[in-house]
Formats: structure tokens, C-alpha cells, sequence
């Protein structure tokens, strides 16, 4: 059974009340699954107050003790991830294979964390006068707002809550209300685990309303978003006004580049399940597939054999390689792609058009023939959507690559070490994978360039933003 929604606040579960509620649907039939409460002003205020309060607490805890918290959310997680990923198939849509993957992957997050929190340390710097002592101490920057998307429920806002939790902040945590059951999971995980009333708060609303209530309060000295490149700059324009911290995790195109010297085969057959994964609802989605010359024809040809056979379906059917978009607006959106490419000229090699039945079923699409100036190669498609193209030289396809402004994630095909230099070193994105998809672990940072957003989640960049500097020089 799908759970009974609610708030988070000062270590309750909140349920409606009378309180406004939203629909939540099931993207596989759109049908209605629950009622999502939104959170009122009162709400927001006891949120941020109860997070200022456990703040003054929690800031002082030992790392040790934060570190067992985040310990028992992993054991927990994995625990749970079962009955976690099934919800998240009824609300989001993906297969249920990811979704539970994602939970048991994620735990990996909880305890990277618990381990680094202990090793958040400062410094010692020699003087230049005898009796002189200089310090560096790194300190909890306070109370932190977050928003979280859809796409990733679990995986965007545990990478937020466990940051914050082993900094010593406390947060408050504003999720997706389109695929929200993930996010009451990960808040009744902490519960569980220990973590004392206030530290974590949970709130659900109009995204604007809530975001400027949060962002305004002085009680908020740290910003986390991850999103679309258009909100994250309203966001950072409003958090700047204010100088608070910010980490912005926005939108990606990401390029992928296939050399002739490449193994044609592997790439293909590596390439085809990631980029339809989550049916392309990924933000470092390869979406942007440069083939050089020689390469093109059999790359093209393994692509789609490969392509053609995604299973699409339900997400809970044990067949189903690529469930429905997440909601119906997506399945609009991913067709005026095609109605562009169509109008362009481009060749629709597979796919191309929404599938019959109630759900939001988009065909795995495939276009070739598309000019750099279309809709697809210079618009974040989000969807299962894959523009395929020629390249000559190096150099032409680093400038094609870098011509627009996101800068995520990049992807290389290559075994070349010459090749392989050229492009890490001239590609102009957050990230480049060469030969695999290494990316997203918990040990390794997140993040993007240029549009594509500042600062890192994961690695030991994670806490950057969640600390301040604080230089201590005392003369004995």
C-alpha cells in the first residue's frame, strides 16, 4: 500500500489537518495515489524555528555521535529499500529495479558521511612572532534550506540531509511533490535512527511560496537546489541579495563523444541502457551523441539495434527497462522535441511519438541529421530522447561540445591516451566520464560549471558548503 503522506516538524509526522492538498498520481495509469498536505505560513515559521533551536544543540555534538546517526540511516535503508522502491515506482514511474537500487545505493551516501564528518578538521599555521597561536576552525554554517526534484527522490535529498546532518546544521527540506513518498521514507529513517526533534524538517507546498518564505528568514544561512537552470537562477539571484551560501546543482546537455578508435560495440551497448535509464529523466543523461566519421555507421547501427529493444511498461512489471515519464506535461514537452526535429529535417531513426494507454509511455527516440541550431542540440531534452551527429577533428567537436552554456556532465569514447588528454582537458563541464560512467558515487564530486550550477555534492567537497572558515590568531 502506498503510505499515508504528511510533514516533518520538530519530530512530528504531520498529516492534513485541514490543511491544503495536492494529487499525487501514478505516471504508469494517472491515476490518483494519495493526497500530499502543504505545509501553511505557521508551518514554515515552526520549521524554521525548531531548526534554529536544535541548531544551537546539535552545532556542538560530537562527530561520533552524528556519525551513528548516519550509520543507522544506511542499516536502516537497506533494510527498507524494498518497500522504499516500490513507492517510488507507484509516484515517480521508474522500473522497480532502479528505484530499489537507487535506496541500496544510496546508503552508500549515509555512510561516506558518517565517516567523513569525523574527519572535518582545521589547521594549524606557524606563526611569524614567538608566542603567537594561529587556528583554523571549520564550523557549522547553521540552518539550511534544501530543495530536491523529482527525478531522483531519494538520491537528490539524502545527498543534502546527510551533508548538513554530518557538518552540524540542521535543514529543512522542501521535496517533490509530484514523487514525494521517498522523502517522508527518508524522514521517518531518521526518526528512527535517533536524530534529536528539529535537526530534519520536512515541508511540501507551492514551490515558490514555500522557497521565498525559507530564503527570507533570517534563520537560513545555506541554500541547496537541484533543478532546472531557470529556477536555480531566481533561487541564487534571491539567496545573493541576501549573501547566503549556495550550492546549485542545475540543469545538463550532456555530450558524448564516440572516436573512430573507439570499441564501437562496447560504447554502443554501454551507451543504449544509460541513456534511456529513468526513461532519460537524468540530468547527466547523455543526450548529445557526436560519432567522428569513420565510427558513425556501425555506431548507429548497434545504438538502435540495442535501442529497440527497451522494454517499456509499467515500472512494477519484472520485463519493464524504461517506465513512464514522471508526469503528463513531460510527455508534451518531449514531443515538441520531435515536432522541431521534423520541421528541421531530421531523420527519426526509432521511436518518436507518445505510446497508446493511459500512462505518460514515450517511445526510446533516436533522430540523426539534426543542426547544431535545433531544438534537441541546444535543449535539455529530459526525456528519452538521443540526437546523433558527425564530427571530423578534435577540435571541431571540443567546440560544438562547449557551445552552449551547461557544463554538467560529458561523456568520452576513446582508447587513445592522446584522444583522451585532449578531450578531459578541453571539454568545459563539471565532470567527464571516459570509457565507463564513474560518476555519482558518494566518494566523488557532483557538480557543474557555466549554467549548469557551483559547488559539489559528494566527495570531499561535500561539506564545503556547509562550513564556515574561522581564523583564530592569539598572542599568549
Amino acid at each position: 500500500m502506498y503510505p499515508t503522506l504528511s510533514l516533518y516538524i520538530d519530530g512530528q509526522f504531520i498529516h492534513g489537518g485541514g490543511r491544503r492538498e495536492q494529487d499525487v498520481f501514478n505516471p504508469a495509469t494517472n491515476q490518483v495515489i494519495a493526497k500530499l498536505p502543504h505545509a501553511t505560513r505557521e508551518d514554515l515559521d515552526k520549521a524554521l524555528s525548531s531548526a534554529q533551536r536544535a541548531f544551537e544543540s546539535w552545532r556542538r555534538t560530537s562527530p561520533l555521535e552524528r556519525s551513528k546517526v548516519l550509520r543507522k540511516v544506511a542499516e536502516l535503508a537497506r533494510e527498507r529499500s524494498a518497500e522504499i522502491g516500490r513507492n517510488i515506482v507507484r509516484d515517480q514511474g521508474k522500473p522497480l529495479a532502479e528505484a530499489v537500487g537507487e535506496v541500496n545505493f544510496c546508503a552508500e551516501h549515509a555512510e561516506w558521511h558518517a565517516e567523513e564528518c569525523r574527519r572535518i578538521y582545521g589547521r594549524v599555521i606557524a606563526p611569524r612572532t614567538d608566542g603567537v597561536r594561529q587556528l583554523v576552525l571549520r564550523e557549522p554554517i547553521g540552518v539550511c534550506a534544501a530543495f530536491s526534484p523529482w527525478n531522483f527522490p531519494f538520491n537528490q535529498a539524502i545527498r543534502k540531509i546527510t551533508a548538513a546532518i554530518g557538518a552540524g546544521c540542521t535543514i529543512i527540506l522542501k521535496g517533490p511533490e509530484d514523487s514525494p513518498s521517498a522523502v517522508v521514507a527518508l524522514a521517518q529513517l531518521f526518526h528512527d535512527a535517533g536524530l534529536p526533534p528539529g535537526c530534519l524538517n520536512v515541508v511540501w507546498g507551492v514551490p515558490s511560496e514555500v522557497s521565498v518564505h525559507l530564503m527570507n528568514s533570517p534563520i537560513v544561512r545555506k541554500i541547496s537546489f537541484t533543478g532546472s537552470v531557470a529556477v536555480g537562477k531566481q533561487l541564487a539571484a534571491l539567496a545573493g541579495s541576501l549573501m547566503k551560501r549556495c550550492t546549485m546543482e542545475l540543469g545538463g546537455h550532456a555530450p558524448v563523444i564516440v572516436c573512430d578508435d573507439a570499441d564501437i560495440d562496447t560504447a554502443a551497448d554501454m551507451l543504449a541502457p544509460f541513456k534511456f535509464r529513468n526513461a532519460g529523466q537524468v540530468c547527466i543523461s547523455p543526450t548529445r551523441f557526436y560519432v567522428q566519421e569513420g565510427a558513425y555507421d556501425k555506431f548507429v547501427a548497434r545504438f538502435l539495434a540495442k535501442v529497440e529493444k527497451v522494454k517499456v511498461g509499467d515500472g512494477m512489471a519484472p520485463d519493464t527497462r524504461m517506465g513512464p515519464l514522471a508526469q503528463r506535461r513531460r510527455v508534451a514537452a518531449v514531443a515538441g522535441f520531435i515536432d522541431d526535429a521534423h520541421q528541421r529535417g531530421a531523420t527519426i531513426l526509432t521511436g518518436g511519438e507518445a505510446l497508446p494507454g493511459e500512462g505518460n509511455f514515450f517511445a526510446p527516440t533516436v533522430i540523426a541529421d539534426l543542426p547544431d541550431d535545433s531544438r534537441l542540440m541546444t535543449e535539455e531534452p529530459f526525456g528519452p530522447v538521443a540526437g546523433v551527429a558527425r564530427f571530423k577533428t578534435i577540435d571541431e567537436v571540443l567546440k560544438r561540445a562547449n557551445s552552449l552554456p551547461f557544463g554538467l556532465a560529458s561523456y568520452v569514447f576513446t582508447t587513445s591516451t592522446r584522444n583522451a588528454h585532449a578531450l578531459s582537458n578541453g571539454l568545459e563541464s563539471g565532470m567527464v566520464s571516459i570509457n565507463h560512467f564513474g560518476m555519482a558515487l558518494a566518494e566523488t564530486p557532483f557538480g557543474g560549471i557555466k549554467d549548469s550550477g557551483y559547488g559539489s555534492e559528494g566527495g570531499l567537497e561535500t561539506f564545503d558548503g556547509y562550513l564556515n572558515t574561522k581564523f583564530v590568531t592569539q598572542l599568549n
